[in-house]
């Protein structure tokens, strides 16, 4: 028998994110299974080179993650249904690595992630997050495909 309690759905804030959220919240509701929504921050770039410029980045890493926890919340509390138990997590790293450390971590036992739905030269130079997440991950992912119009 299929026994899913705990279910993981990345977000990055797109269409196609949101719409695997949905999908992941009526998972949840279905198996009654605590929902994790997750960002990934991305790695920040390198320091800049020209000694004239002046970044700090622990100040702008604390920004970025204050301002996406903020946007994480406001999208759970728009988009999930009151009675779900939800937890938001804020990641940091390569979003496919850091999604299959998480979803272990945590023990899930579903990841419900959206793909963008590329192909050619724009998924051979990005890769798919979703295609490194399905390859890794230690349970079952259910992708949500983007519909195309």
């Amino acid at each position: 028998m299929l026994t899913i309690k705990k279910i993981l759905c990345p977000v990055d804030f797109s269409e196609p994110s949101l719409k695997g959220l949905d999908y992941a919240a009526d998972f949840a509701t279905l198996f009654q299974a605590e929902l994790t929504v997750i960002y990934v921050l991305p790695l920040l770039p390198p320091t800049p080179s020209d000694p004239n410029t002046f970044f700090k980045v622990p100040e702008y890493e604390r920004i970025v993650h204050a301002e996406s926890e903020k946007k994480l919340k406001e999208i759970i509390a728009l988009r999930i249904p009151k009675n779900l138990k939800v937890r938001s997590y804020i990641g940091h790293g390569n979003p496919a690595k850091e999604i299959v450390r998480i979803a272990e971590e945590m023990k899930a036992d579903l990841v419900v992630i959206a793909t963008q739905g590329h192909t050619g030269w724009h998924h051979f130079v990005m890769g798919s997050v979703a295609e490194k997440v399905i390859r890794h991950a230690h349970c079952p992912v259910f992708a949500v495909r983007e519909t195309r119009g």
